[in-house]
Formats: structure tokens, C-alpha cells, sequence
């Protein structure tokens, strides 16, 4: 039976990388100090397969016809994305991908109700991808990746319910569908507060994003569910924040349990707010 091994979620921001050393010290520590954890329980989870939940910034789907979620099958994945390098300001990776397991990933979610499309070929990375391979080592590692990137922009979307609730058709296709002794990562990617090209740009909202991650450290999911609304997150920067739905996907897929913040903290030339957090799988769920 396959396994999530790891289940982790940070923050995106293209300003992480081009921008680093611009920040302030105790802002360059933090996200330092975060993800510097982030890429050693990577290394130490020994997985076969990473799959990394993000928003897609419309850059892979047209707007008349947005799926809920596009999976890369791809068997290498590049990046950045031509158009986004200017502003990453990193050099290209290339990460090897899993083609056979998200051709299971795909058929496995189709099969139980959720609205999926996928591409063999390339899908274009803009930081939703290549700010976490870049700031975790992903490509030095080897692990391979399956992008499955989410629409939280085009309405309608999955709301957290939604999103929660295939969190749990990912994690029984993940049980019954993948190879026996398959060990599955999870690393959630997008949000914090911000509003992207909105009158509110380069605000960042530190009270809803503290309050976020006390609901995550306090380990009620009903709580969040209830919560954190498609209304509170646009509250806290419209079509930004609402990037939270992926971290509520991979909790749906493990299951409440004991969640570690590894740090926050808000520079306003990042345009969002920046935290991550890893989740206990050495134990099983509560009430699962």
C-alpha cells in the first residue's frame, strides 16, 4: 500500500528568490531558517514521488474552459517559464517527473468525481512551482514531482470543503490506486495573504495570516473548514490569498494532525505573506 510520507505547505513569492538578499536580515532568517527545514525533510523523507499542489496564474489554461485542477505528466519538468524569468531572477532546473503515477493520479480523481485535465507536455511554471523547487533544492535532490496545479481564480472554484474533500479522494487513490510501498510526498504551495495587481497590492494582511497558521498549529480542521471561507480569504487580498485552498487540499488528504509552524513573516516588496509548516506522519490521524 502506498503512503504520504511527508505532507509540508510554504508560501510562493517570485521576490523569495530575485529579491532575497533586498529584505531584511531578520525576513532573509526566517524564510531561511523555513525552508532550509522544508528541503531537509525532503532529503530524510526518502520518496519516490513529490506531488506539489499549487495555483496555476492562468498561464496554462483559457479562461472559458478552466478546469478545477491540471495534472503534469510530463516526464522531465522545466523552468521558469520563459515569459517569468526576468522576474524570478533564477537559473533554469529541470526536475525529472513520474509519468505513470500521474497518469494514475489523473484517472483516480476523474474516477471518483473531480474535475481533472492533464498535458504530456511542459506546463509553464511561473513561481507557483519555481520558487519551491529553487528554495527547497528539489532538483538537486532527484526526488521526482507531479504538478497538479489548481484554478482558485476563474470562478466558480473548489471552495475549502471541496478542496478538502478531495484531499480525500487523493489520499484513498494514493492507498488503493499507487504502487504497493510507493512513498508519496505532499508539499501544498501558494497564498499567503496578498492581492496580486488589486488596489490593495503590496499589502499584506499579518493579522489573518497569524490568525491562519494558530488555526493550522491548534489542529481543528473542522474549525478551519468552517472559517476560512472563499469570503475570508478574499477579505485578506482577493485573488491572492484564496491560493490557502491548496494547503486545505493536502490536509483533507492526511487528516488532522499535529502541525508544526516553521515561520512567518511579511516584507511588503514580497507582495504576500510568507509562512510554512510541516505535518506529523509518523502517527496516524485523529478519527481516521
Amino acid at each position: 500500500m502506498a503512503h504520504v510520507s511527508l505532507a509540508v505547505a510554504a508560501s510562493h513569492a517570485p521576490g523569495l528568490v530575485g529579491m532575497f538578499e533586498q529584505a531584511p536580515l531578520a525576513s532573509q532568517r526566517v524564510v531561511s531558517s523555513a525552508y532550509g527545514s522544508l528541503e531537509r525533510q525532503i532529503r530524510a523523507a526518502d520518496l519516490d514521488v513529490l506531488i506539489m499542489v499549487a495555483n496555476d496564474h492562468m498561464a496554462n489554461n483559457r479562461i472559458r474552459s478552466y478546469p478545477d485542477f491540471i495534472v503534469g505528466m510530463a516526464p522531465e519538468h522545466h523552468g521558469p517559464a520563459e515569459f517569468f524569468k526576468d522576474w524570478l531572477a533564477c537559473g533554469d532546473y529541470t526536475v525529472p517527473g513520474r509519468p505513470d503515477i500521474a497518469e494514475r493520479i489523473l484517472n483516480g480523481l476523474n474516477q471518483r468525481g473531480v474535475r481533472v485535465s492533464a498535458t504530456r507536455e511542459n506546463l509553464h511554471f511561473d513561481d507557483n512551482i519555481s520558487v519551491p523547487v529553487v528554495k527547497t533544492g528539489i532538483e538537486a535532490s532527484g526526488v521526482p514531482i507531479i504538478p497538479i496545479l489548481q484554478n482558485v481564480t476563474v470562478p466558480p472554484f473548489p471552495d475549502q470543503h471541496r478542496c478538502y474533500e478531495i484531499g480525500r479522494h487523493l489520499a484513498d487513490l494514493i492507498e488503493h490506486d499507487l504502487p504497493p510501498d510507493l512513498r508519496v510526498g505532499l508539499f501544498a504551495t501558494g497564498g499567503m495573504s496578498h492581492e496580486p495587481g488589486g488596489v490593495r497590492d503590496f499589502w499584506i494582511d499579518e493579522d489573518f495570516d497569524n490568525w491562519f497558521l494558530g488555526l493550522l498549529g491548534n489542529g481543528n480542521h473542522d474549525k478551519v473548514l468552517e472559517e476560512v471561507t472563499p469570503q475570508r480569504l478574499a477579505e485578506a487580498g482577493s485573488g491572492g490569498t484564496e491560493e490557502l485552498l491548496s494547503w486545505i487540499l493536502v490536509m483533507g488528504a492526511i487528516g488532522e494532525r499535529h502541525c508544526d509552524v516553521l515561520g512567518y513573516t511579511a516584507w511588503d516588496k514580497w507582495r504576500c505573506g510568507i509562512g510554512a509548516v510541516s505535518w506529523d506522519m509518523t502517527s496516524a490521524p485523529a478519527g481516521r
